[in-house]
């Protein structure tokens, strides 16, 4: 694991969602759906653990949004629902965490059908799959998962649109990836520019705080887990609108910095509270009803960022490269 390495992972993005988008329609995932359920599944459960179980709780809950009973659990939790064949329990793997899930995927096994998302079939969890689908996200140097987790969440809002929730304005799936390979093409190309000023604007003694809003709350864990474990700094992750009611508390005491995903109705309450209390922010994409939210520092815009999936799926990049950066500095 190296910064250079982490860097050439999310300098790959947009071919490899770009190839994966390539796959579609020849390749569908869940052709042999139908042929696990009798009908349409009384409850869906997901697995996971760490950004994993951030990208199940999106999918869980846009099916709850169509009617849909579905719940999202950590791959580790002790909670033992009952097992049938018409619930669909769909475990999601990024490389780890798989003694965990093959731990609570042993009580599945011929009771429920089970459907495993991993990057690559030859898994451990893959013995437990009644449907295996491969994320095609490629091998990862660093380690991280980053690809891993964006074609994850891909498949997975992919999934729920067959169970019952809408993906983006229109349902096209493989329209959405493009577009999303866009926007992180664009993230990218001007990375030389922003990041080192989006970096000054964030350092802080007291870490980054990652915030979103709670549809989005996954790019934040996202985040958050790459800036841990790359460059192994202090990062937290907050709900935007629930912010003014816990982080607030610590911008009161401590140089406070974040890195705001916009797009939430309480993005200006957050940045009035914030500059209140002399806190700084970065904001990635736009906030309803305006181009940018006011008071921040640095706005970054990409190509889509108003749609609230195409920001699912590239807006973790901004954390990703910021970790990128500070790590290669830690290096020197």
């Amino acid at each position: 694991m190296t910064s250079e390495s982490l860097t050439a992972d999310l300098a790959g993005k947009p071919d490899a969602l770009t190839a994966l988008a390539r796959r579609f329609p020849r390749w569908d995932p869940y052709a042999a759906l139908p042929a696990l359920l009798d009908d349409e599944p009384a409850s869906v459960r997901f697995l996971g653990l760490g950004p994993a179980r951030r990208a199940c709780e999106v999918a869980a809950a846009r099916l709850r949004r169509a009617g849909v009973g579905a719940t999202a659990d950590s791959s580790t939790s002790g909670e033992e629902p009952p097992t049938d064949a018409e619930t669909l329990v769909v475990a999601v793997t990024l490389g780890e965490g798989q003694r965990e899930l093959s731990t609570v995927l042993d009580r599945y096994v011929g009771r429920s059908p089970v459907v495993v998302l991993a990057p690559h079939p030859d898994v451990v969890v893959a013995r437990y799959a009644d449907l295996l689908v491969p994320l095609h996200s490629g091998e990862e140097e660093a380690g991280l998962g980053c690809r891993a987790y964006q074609h994850a969440l891909a498949l997975l809002l992919l999934l729920g649109h067959r169970l019952g929730a809408p993906v983006g304005g229109s349902g096209n799936f493989p329209g959405l990836l493009m577009r999303a390979a866009n926007a992180a093409r664009t993230l990218l190309d001007e990375a030389a520019e922003w990041v080192p000023k989006a970096a000054r604007v964030l350092d802080s003694p007291a870490g980054v705080h990652l915030v979103a809003p709670a549809e989005r709350l996954a790019s934040a864990g996202q985040g958050v887990q790459v800036l841990r474990r790359g460059p192994i700094r202090l990062a937290h992750a907050a709900e935007t609108g629930e912010w003014s009611h816990t982080d607030r508390h610590l911008a009161a005491v401590t140089d406070y910095r974040a890195l705001l995903f916009a797009g939430s109705s309480y993005d200006q309450r957050f940045a009035e509270h914030l500059g209140q209390l002399r806190g700084t922010f970065v904001a990635v994409g736009a906030t309803p009803g305006r181009e940018r939210v006011p008071g921040a520092a640095l706005t970054l815009r990409y190509p889509g960022d108003g749609d609230p999936d195409v920001s699912l799926l590239t807006e973790p990049l901004a954390a990703e490269l910021l970790a990128a950066h500070w790590w290669s500095i830690s290096d020197r």
